[in-house]
């Protein structure tokens, strides 16, 4: 900081004793693993920023973008991200903050600094294949709602008058399963649901490489997402109707039984979902669909 700069600094200060004097000289640093496409090796950037009130990490990705210069001097292209409701509704903008899976929208600057002083770090998610810098393709997570058929099948759209009612006591069960917004916070905290990327074949169509990347997906662990997701749909009335067809995807390779309960998910869960009691009632269900099935033969 050059002597003028400190000293008309010195006299806003006195002019303004409000605590708050020097919040305009404050900057702090961001370190960002980018990479530029799905086969390009990743690498470290630095940015340095002004610190500003009420900054969570998006705003941080618009300002490194509005700058277009790293902390060298380097002129470079915004950083990839992706983002959309900017009010943890949606999922799409979660990433590693500081070491941990979370939501952009949500991390707040003031609160990772107290944390870790010395700057922020934003890395993409690890279980998923690289897009470029913080984006992933989540194709394997949605591939796991298909499993296990995570909605409730209509033969129409006419009027067929009302649903069938809940009791309040199965809306207050069902309600936090609702809100799970397909982020990918707890399988990128487990330990179980490794890394999955499906190279493309030479001379392979779209339909043939969908096919065996759904194929591969299968054979993994699902997780603890769209396992929670089956206790939702069967919990509702008419949902529990296919609660058969549910509970025996989750039998299948990649199911229930490769769940290690490290209980990692119910932790970074940003919406804290109950997903070990989930889990724990799937574990119920399908040892008793097994007998069923078993003693129906």
């Amino acid at each position: 900081m050059s002597d003028s700069h400190h000293n008309g600094h010195e006299a806003h200060a006195d002019n303004h004793d409000d605590g708050h004097a020097d919040h305009g000289a404050r900057t702090f640093e961001v370190r960002v693993l980018r990479q530029d496409g799905p086969d390009s090796p990743s690498y470290w950037e630095r940015h340095r920023l002004p610190h500003e009130p009420d900054m969570n990490v998006t705003s941080v990705l618009q300002r490194i973008a509005a700058q277009a210069q790293t902390i060298d001097g380097l002129e470079v292209a915004p950083v990839a991200y992706d983002a959309n409701c900017l009010e943890e509704v949606c999922g799409s903008c979660t990433m590693i903050i500081n070491g941990r899976v979370r939501q952009a929208c949500s991390a707040l600057v003031d609160k990772l600094l107290a944390e870790h002083p010395e700057e922020i770090e934003l890395q993409p998610m690890s279980k998923f294949p690289v897009l470029r810098d913080l984006c992933v393709n989540r194709r394997r997570l949605f591939r796991g709602l298909e499993k296990v058929k995570a909605w409730i099948p209509v033969d129409g759209y006419y009027d067929m008058g009302p649903g069938p009612r809940q009791s309040q006591a199965q809306q207050e069960v069902a309600y936090p399963l609702s809100e799970c917004m397909s982020c990918g916070c707890c399988l990128d905290a487990c330990p179980q649901y490794s890394h999955v990327e499906v190279e493309r074949a030479a001379g392979e169509s779209d339909t043939q490489y969908a096919a065996r990347e759904n194929a591969t997906y299968d054979t993994h662990f699902i997780g603890a997402a769209p396992m929670s997701q089956v206790v939702y749909y069967n919990l509702h009335p008419t949902g529990n109707l296919n609660a058969g067809e549910r509970l025996d995807a989750l039998m299948t390779a990649g199911g229930i039984q490769a769940c290690g309960n490290a209980q990692n998910c119910v932790a970074v869960c940003p919406k804290s979902i109950p997903l070990t009691t989930s889990i724990a009632q799937l574990g119920r269900d399908t040892t008793k669909r097994m007998f069923t099935k078993w003693f129906d033969r």
